[in-house]
């Protein structure tokens, strides 16, 4: 049988106006922007303006993520359409994909199958325009640094000390390490320098986090971009650059309004990695969609050890928001893959396979109910080559842990496929309480934050602390940022800081290379494990397969 790819399936989907989807999601014309027929900003003034109550907040995560694919944010659309199939009032909020991944492994990155938001070709390229404005706010911020030194260096930043990089969206590791300034002396000064991609900049995690504008401005204004002779961090507000690097944000901190392809309002909005940032869309998308729908359905990225633990430890706790639900999505395949299995091997039965990599699943739901308190279902991605023995078996092993595992098909079925899931999410919402807690408190050490999640959320035995680490601690807690949230930046394939331990590892410690500050979004980083802050193509990127006819139809995008 020859499926439809992704983007065939969502060409063929006939939107609506995106000023009907307004209306179903009660926002009121005078607050859109729209970009052309089927796109729209949303200005932000309406969050103050409706006294509309907050709706029920369902955080959709996922297993440790593996080759054979887990469907997040499939699944989170598909959840969102069955709860309005059963006749609920929902919106969902999604992360903006980056153009590195779009042309890099996974393609397309706005759902996938029958559970998608369109227009899938527009939000997987420019969109409007958010990450070209936050990569040229980034590197305004660049420019007026390195002009500050040229212009006589009255602040006395070491050029040795200078943390802010440069950044742009696209995986190109040929600029990870760059030496510029050359030329003589009207041309700079010649220094070490380096991008990151888009994504990984602190102004994407600002920018996610702010509540406002004002907000957004007293964030940037915090940004360090390096250090004096004596030590003393100097910031973007020290720069004088704040007031422009706002203006040209000024657009893109509205919220984006688009689809499902069944006509769900979606906020897509946003978009910081989960394994070198905090890994979820915009704190203003979420609150819309928490105003303007009885139910919200969001994502974080990668397995819930990340994206999850990031949502609830940082952003949840910033901006004061409390789940109702969460749903944890798994794969009978990806889980046999955590058994030890090759990718080439998944479409036989291996109940001995599964039974190796399921403590992965129950792992993540355990913190989920044990470490953050929160009432929790399993969403199994069901593909044809599941079998019913596969499929009762996670059933039996997550019902031991008191969580119920239902079969989702939206990927082939849309909306219609994941009615039974919106069932459970509805029941979990209705009937059972949550008393949510952080996985650590803010008063401990850096030291105490960093060894709690890798303890209570990784499985880990502790941590290791190189000596660079150490005394970067030491100048974080002087400098007296100490008592702020930590945000761990590690592989997304494996619990512990090594790629190649699968499954639920133990007896294993993360050791811990870099601590910096991130003053303006308002947590530490915590570098482990070799990730990149700017990724490279692999041997057949997705981009050689793309392409545009005279009419301006896109093919070879997923």
């Amino acid at each position: 049988m020859a499926y439809l790819s992704d983007i065939e399936i969502a060409q063929q989907c006939k939107m609506q106006p995106i000023t009907e989807i307004a209306k179903a999601a009660k926002v009121d014309e005078k607050y859109i922007e729209q970009y052309g027929k089927y796109k729209a900003k949303i200005d932000l003034s309406l969050l103050n303006d409706t006294d509309r109550k907050d709706g029920k907040l369902v955080l959709v995560t996922a297993i440790t993520p593996t080759a054979a694919g887990e469907g997040k944010t499939t699944t989170t659309i598909g959840l969102a359409d069955g709860l309005k199939r059963i006749g609920k009032d929902v919106t969902v909020a999604l992360r903006e994909p980056s153009l590195g991944p779009v042309f890099g492994v996974k393609g397309g990155a706005a759902g996938g199958g029958y559970a998608q938001v369109v227009p899938m070709e527009d939000i997987n390229l420019h969109f409007t325009g958010d990450f070209h404005a936050i990569g040229a706010a980034n590197n305004l911020l660049a420019a007026m640094l390195d002009n500050h030194i040229q212009q006589g260096n009255a602040l006395g930043i070491d050029v040795r000390k200078i943390t802010w990089k440069r950044c742009v969206d696209m995986n190109d590791r040929q600029l990870r390490f760059v030496v510029d300034g050359m030329g003589g002396k009207a041309n700079g000064i010649p220094r070490e320098d380096g991008f990151d991609i888009t994504v990984a900049s602190e102004i994407m995690a600002v920018f996610c986090l702010a509540n406002s504008i004002t907000d957004l401005k007293e964030r940037l204004s915090r940004i360090i971009v390096g250090y004096t002779y004596d030590d003393k961090p100097v910031t973007a507000g020290d720069l004088k650059a704040v007031g422009a690097m706002t203006a040209l944000l000024k657009d893109a901190i509205k919220p984006n309004l688009v689809q499902t392809l069944e006509g769900t309002p979606a906020f897509v909005h946003g978009g910081p990695f989960a394994n070198i940032a905090h890994g979820c869309n915009s704190v203003m998308a979420t609150k819309l969609a928490l105003k303007m729908g009885d139910y919200a359905i969001t994502e974080a990225g990668f397995g819930a050890d990340l994206g999850a633990e990031k949502f609830l430890d940082i952003k949840c706790r910033m901006a004061s928001l409390t789940p109702d639900a969460v749903v944890v999505v798994a794969t009978v395949r990806a889980l046999k893959m955590h058994g030890g299995l090759d990718k080439k091997q998944l479409d036989t039965e291996d109940l001995v396979a599964l039974e190796k990599g399921i403590p992965n699943l129950l792992r993540h739901v355990s913190n989920i109910k044990n470490v953050y308190k929160l009432p929790c279902v399993v969403a199994v991605n069901r593909f044809p080559t599941d079998t019913d023995a596969e499929i009762d078996f996670i059933i039996a092993k997550c019902k031991e842990l008191g969580v119920n595992t239902v079969l989702s098909t939206v990927w082939s079925e849309g909306g219609k496929g994941g009615e039974d899931l919106a069932r459970e999410v509805v029941r979990l919402c209705e009937e059972e309480k949550g008393d949510f807690t952080f996985s650590y408190e803010l008063d401990g050490t850096i030291e105490d934050k960093i060894e709690a999640i890798v303890k209570k959320v990784y499985g880990g035995d502790g941590i290791a602390i190189l000596p660079n680490a150490k005394k970067q601690i030491a100048q974080l807690e002087s400098l007296g940022f100490d008592k702020l949230p930590v945000c761990i930046a590690k592989t997304q394939y494996s619990f512990s800081d090594d790629p190649t331990k699968l499954g639920a590892p133990e007896n294993f410690t993360v050791t811990i290379k870099n601590v910096k500050v991130s003053a303006g979004a308002g947590f530490i980083v915590v570098m482990t494990g070799d990730i990149l802050t700017m990724p490279g193509l692999p041997k057949a990127p997705a981009a050689e397969r793309i392409d545009v006819d005279e009419n301006g139809k896109i093919t070879g995008l997923f």
